[in-house]
């Protein structure tokens, strides 16, 4: 463990974590709801610094992203912990059910490490993913400093809840971050663990204006399905940029919510449609065999085609960093 720089001291030994949005007050020998932010004898420790339990080579559009790099390979990096608790979490082993001994028994990871080993693999950058990079921000930190100096490019893929505080540290080093828009007010509170829907909206539009910013949904029949639901989503996002990418995700029984049906192929198609009537040029649906390919809004020319996690750059052509269309020469929102 490593004492944290995200948190302020306060009276009778507590401290105040200012990594998330939660902004938790921890009580001497007490942790954050995150349970990996330790207050012990007034000071702030992250407990999984040098924790990560993946050093696992992902093609970038698993993350997803569609418009970043496509086609490279990235070193994703996970710890213990979350600061939401979503009742339907593929990841509950370790982001919510889990044991300190359990955090006590990995194997130590330096950044250095985690940088010489994605250079060793030969991919182009790390993925922070699979629990919230938010809440191992230092440990995160200091791998994208190396990272970077090294040549590789750092993503997140997060639930959007990350502080003022860290995002002022982490954004001259972060390339992109895909964010997740969960469901409306009462989808945060209830399913989510009592988080602030507007708090995710404010870090979206804060997180474009600096990075590559890439927007995943995740469709729950009964709970975020419907017709407001998803205007609400595509509305907001068309006010920010109507050429953000935006990924609808089927969603699969799974957790506590093994009772609910998986997503029925008609609703992801219908939240198509009405992200096309806000005027979001890049709309892709996720956990399902078609429509991940990436079109000219111009022309109508296939740029890139993807069979599964196999990518193909077929109508795209780089000038300087930029990309275009090889057919009409439309200059395209994609980082190459």
């Amino acid at each position: 463990m490593k004492e944290a720089i995200f948190y302020e001291k306060l009276k009778d030994k507590k401290v105040k974590c200012t990594a998330c949005n939660r902004y938790c007050i921890i009580p001497e020998n007490s942790a954050g709801f995150c349970r990996v932010r330790k207050n012990l004898e007034g000071k702030l420790f992250l407990l999984v610094y040098n924790k990560t339990l993946t050093l696992t080579v992902d093609p970038i559009e698993k993350k997803p992203f569609f418009h970043f790099k496509p086609g490279s390979f990235c070193n994703s990096i996970s710890t213990y912990g979350c600061n939401f608790s979503c009742r339907y979490c593929q990841n509950y082993s370790i982001s919510q059910e889990f044991l300190a001994s359990q955090i006590d028994d990995v194997q130590e990871t330096s950044p250095k490490q985690i940088v010489e080993d994605s250079l060793a693999k030969g991919v182009e950058g790390i993925s922070y993913t699979y629990t919230e990079p938010t809440i191992f921000a230092e440990y995160a930190l200091d791998t994208m400093k190396l990272a970077k100096k090294s040549g590789l490019y750092n993503v997140w893929v997060s639930n959007g809840y990350t502080s003022k505080e860290v995002f002022k540290k982490i954004i001259p080093y972060l390339d992109a971050n895909n964010i997740d828009l969960k469901g409306n007010k009462d989808f945060y509170l209830k399913v989510c663990g009592g988080i602030d829907i507007e708090k995710v909206k404010e870090n979206i539009e804060r997180f474009s204006k600096k990075t590559h910013v890439e927007v995943t949904n995740l469709i729950i029949p009964g709970y975020n399905d419907s017709e407001k639901d998803l205007n609400d989503v595509c509305g907001f996002i068309s006010l920010i940029d109507k050429e953000m990418p935006l990924h609808f995700s089927r969603f699969f029984p799974y957790y506590k919510m093994n009772d609910v049906s998986p997503t029925p192929l008609e609703a992801l198609q219908k939240a198509k449609e009405i992200a096309k009537k806000h005027g979001l040029k890049y709309v892709y649906v996720g956990n399902t065999p078609e429509e991940s390919n990436t079109y000219c809004q111009k022309c109508n020319n296939l740029l890139i085609e993807r069979k599964g996690y196999s990518t193909f750059k077929l109508g795209l052509q780089q000038k300087l960093d930029e990309a275009y269309c090889r057919k009409c020469e439309n200059k395209l929102p994609i980082v190459l």
